[in-house]
């Protein structure tokens, strides 16, 4: 993709240069990143509120509420640098304007952006992925938080898209579980979404799953079932099964999609042709790149991968500084 093709931005810092709230949007009256910005985020599904303070949480653990004394003292507080976000390996890239958000709450003054390519897109090793050009002061105080996080996004983006891909033709999609890093749910789930992936519920309020330890406490699979049903009734409920016998009793029960926790393919299959449609169903446990296709061409409609965001290795993205044209 050529830079032609995406936008150049010229984005606000968190000093004079911020353009925050000039257009009297109320939407984005509690942020402090630049508007344009702002609703690229919107646009992606994630609250550039909760983006900006990540990116302040970041910055300030790097800072600890000093100042960078390598750079301070190196680089002439006037120096104008452009820095390249690199890719030095092939994946699928994401969050790359949370990385901007990073630079914005960093940089002094404007900054210029030019973006080479857009989340989701696969990139190879080599490949730039974004230009900003501003202080270099801020750029290197900038560099390691705004990497920690995009390398994080990337990786689960690029982890996802080896799911997808393996699952394409099958009907199945990969989806993603809770068991994500504390505080960054929301990004890691929106790096599922890039890499070709689902999502399962963002939080305990959103619908309901009823696990073993549910079961055990409620008496019996139906009978928790049928509690959770009665106290919120519009909430969607999926519940975990471990054996057929149990999944005959909740499909009648009317539960709207049933985990398979650690069936067989063999399993999977019989299931799918008990409930015949009835209820969505989703495999979980024993899954591997090397059988995914095989549970998924049994008819499940998903396969829950916890490690998308609890174990996928970074993509190696670095930042390549120069002079500025």
């Amino acid at each position: 993709m050529s830079t032609d093709d995406l936008p150049l931005a010229s984005n606000g810092g968190c000093g004079d240069g911020c353009a925050c709230g000039a257009d009297g949007d109320e939407e984005y009256l509690e942020c402090g990143l630049d508007p344009a910005l702002a609703q690229l985020l919107v646009d992606a599904g994630l609250d550039p509120v909760e983006v900006e303070d990540l990116a302040n949480v970041a910055i300030q653990e790097d800072l600890a509420h000093g100042v960078d004394v390598t750079t301070v003292a190196t680089i002439p507080e006037d120096a104008v640098a452009t820095g390249d976000f690199t890719a030095r390996e092939a994946g699928v890239v994401a969050g790359l304007r949370v990385a901007e958000a990073v630079l914005s709450v960093v940089c002094t003054d404007e900054f210029e952006v030019e973006r080479h390519v857009l989340d989701g897109d696969r990139v190879e090793a080599g490949q730039k992925l974004l230009s900003v050009t501003t202080r270099t002061r801020d750029l290197l105080t900038a560099e390691r938080s705004a990497l920690n996080l995009l390398c994080r996004l990337s990786g689960i983006a690029t982890a996802t898209r080896a799911w997808a891909d393996v699952l394409e033709g099958t009907g199945a999609k990969v989806r993603d579980t809770r068991k994500t890093t504390p505080g960054l749910r929301s990004l890691e789930k929106f790096a599922v979404r890039c890499g070709g992936g689902v999502n399962h519920r963002m939080s305990l309020s959103d619908a309901a799953l009823v696990k073993d330890n549910h079961v055990v406490a409620a008496g019996g699979v139906a009978a928790a079932f049928k509690s959770v049903r009665e106290a919120f009734p519009d909430v969607p409920i999926e519940v975990e099964v471990d054996t057929l016998h149990q999944l005959r009793e909740v499909v009648d029960a009317g539960a709207d999609l049933i985990l398979l926790d650690n069936f067989t393919p063999i399993e999977c299959e019989e299931a799918v042709a008990i409930v015949d449609g009835r209820a969505q169903l989703e495999a979980s446990g024993r899954l591997t790149l090397d059988n995914a296709r095989a549970y998924a061409e049994t008819g499940v409609d998903f396969l829950a991968v916890g490690a998308l965001t609890h174990s996928s290795p970074i993509l190696d993205i670095g930042l390549d500084l120069r002079e500025a044209e």
